[in-house]
């Protein structure tokens, strides 16, 4: 009789926090894909380092994908009501080193994604849409592999 090794999957966290800078277009984007994919299975909230403002292309390039991210509302990390998180998930530099200082003390994952800003990005309103879905494309691509929305349910 042969054993068979399966792969180790990691265990879904039941509370997932995205973080980047101003909280107005990685966080929420991959905070958007996330409760897309898991439903109500994790609880799932973004932050920043700093309050920014809403971006309108954020809005545009989830609707693009069946995604409603229009009534999202910039917040602080500092300015959370919850912070009894599972995994936190940091998009910038920035956001990682405050990730980092908040949970010295706690027992919290914190895993690092450096994620391109598409903000930086200069031309024509079609230049920056495309430079928005490759942000969003690249998440929603780590976000299925990193909690296995790729497998096949099992019956």
């Amino acid at each position: 009789m042969t054993s068979q090794h399966l792969p180790v999957h990691r265990k879904i966290p039941d509370a997932v926090l995205f973080a980047c800078t101003m909280n107005s277009v990685r966080s929420p984007i991959a905070a958007g894909i996330l409760r897309h994919l898991a439903g109500k299975r994790i609880y799932v909230e973004s932050a920043g380092v700093r309050t920014g403002h809403p971006d309108p292309f954020v809005t545009e390039v989830m609707d693009e994908i069946g995604i409603d991210v229009s009534r999202h509302k910039p917040v602080a990390i500092n300015d959370l009501f919850d912070s009894n998180f599972d995994l936190i998930i940091t998009l910038t530099p920035e956001a990682h080193h405050q990730a980092l200082e908040l949970t010295r003390t706690m027992a919290v994952e914190v895993d690092y994604w450096p994620t391109l800003d598409p903000t930086f990005v200069t031309g024509n309103r079609q230049q920056v849409l495309e430079s928005y879905r490759t942000c969003r494309d690249t998440l929603f691509q780590k976000i299925k592999n990193f909690f296995d929305f790729n497998r096949a349910p099992s019956l």
